[in-house]
């Protein structure tokens, strides 16, 4: 029996959009690691951005409502059938996904207390002030709590011992063509200061982050190590963040998931007929033969000789042949006359 996304997000079967975002917010704010430290929250939250992945996206929630979580992912189910060869496999970050959907910012920053009450509602966002849903006021004293911590958060004085999370810190990661079409793991070492036991005086250390590049993943994709910056006396440790980058390659350039090889042939051979022997990422030589008069500008796509596809790894993308065609520096007297005599005007 396969997982129930509607159960991990605790919404009916059918939901609608908006209900399975507002299911997802109220659940991820519940077991995110940061405010939840019972045992097994960091597994729940992982399983709740899972789901979210495949009901907020029509075409999954289309074949999982219709084959389940093995149709999904490509595994028999009891009826026989493999939701139409589909494979999925989530491949995310949960952390930034739930950094994505609220916007870069934190949702803790405001409502949620720095004090480890991990276990409060996160409909309630009154708890913090011991009012429940705001039937607790306990008076004037009561109220006076709520305008002095309201006005703190409206922009007045920030308490004493209230710390702010500082912004991401970017790096770029570069990798070849040749890693993103196998995948590959990059040890990555920072430098960051860290607060000592007495919680005043800091450190410096070094700290090696191990990233896994899945293959086929796009420039720009981003992976994120939630708190790994610096930690100061005043400060929440900001999120390191790689960019993943594209290093210039010597024979290809990449547009997407194909990749662009410059077919370098004469005017004879545009003219003529020519063949072209062109390299493969995995080490192959492809030969294309053309019969065909070839004009400058001109391309030949060689399907699945490209690099994965970032969503379904299993298919790749195609190689693109762009023609160039040299011509001759000069030509003869003799030569001009034979070709004016044999070429059409």
């Amino acid at each position: 029996m396969g997982k129930d996304y509607y159960k991990v997000l605790g919404i009916a079967k059918g939901a609608t959009e908006d209900e399975v975002k507002k299911a997802y917010r109220k659940q991820a704010l519940r077991f995110h690691p940061d405010k939840n430290k019972s045992p097994g929250a960091e597994d729940k939250f992982k399983e709740i951005a899972e789901a979210y992945d495949v009901l907020s996206d029509a075409k999954k929630k289309d074949v999982y409502d219709r084959f389940g979580e093995e149709g999904l992912k490509g595994t028999p189910a009891s009826g026989g059938h493999t939701g139409q060869s589909y494979n999925y496999t989530f491949h995310g970050d949960p952390h930034a996904m739930f950094a994505e959907f609220f916007g870069g910012r934190s949702p803790f920053d405001h409502f949620f207390p720095q004090n480890g009450h991990d276990n409060m509602d996160i409909d309630d966002p009154f708890g913090q002030f011991g009012m429940g849903r705001m039937g607790g006021m306990g008076g004037m004293g009561g109220m006076g709590g709520f305008q002095r911590s309201f006005k703190s958060q409206q922009g007045g004085p920030r308490r004493a011992h209230e710390k702010k999370k500082d912004p991401p810190v970017m790096h770029e990661l570069k990798v070849s063509l040749e890693e993103v079409f196998s995948g590959c793991t990059k040890k990555m070492k920072i430098s960051r200061k860290r607060l000592n036991p007495d919680g005043c005086t800091m450190r410096n250390e070094d700290k090696i982050l191990t990233v896994d590049i899945k293959r086929g993943w796009k420039e720009g994709t981003k992976i994120t190590f939630p708190k790994e910056g610096d930690e100061t006396p005043s400060n929440i440790p900001a999120d390191v963040v790689f960019v993943v980058k594209d290093k210039p390659h010597p024979v290809f350039r990449r547009e997407g998931s194909d990749i662009i090889y410059p077919a370098k042939i004469s005017l004879r051979e545009a003219l003529c007929g020519c063949t072209v022997n062109a390299p493969t990422l995995d080490g192959r030589t492809i030969t294309v033969s053309s019969r065909d008069v070839v004009k400058p500008g001109m391309k030949k796509r060689i399907a699945g000789e490209g690099l994965p596809l970032s969503k379904c790894p299993e298919k790749r993308g195609d190689m693109v042949l762009d023609f160039t065609v040299k011509f001759p520096e000069k030509l003869g007297q003799s030569t001009r006359d034979a070709l004016k005599q044999i070429l059409p005007p």
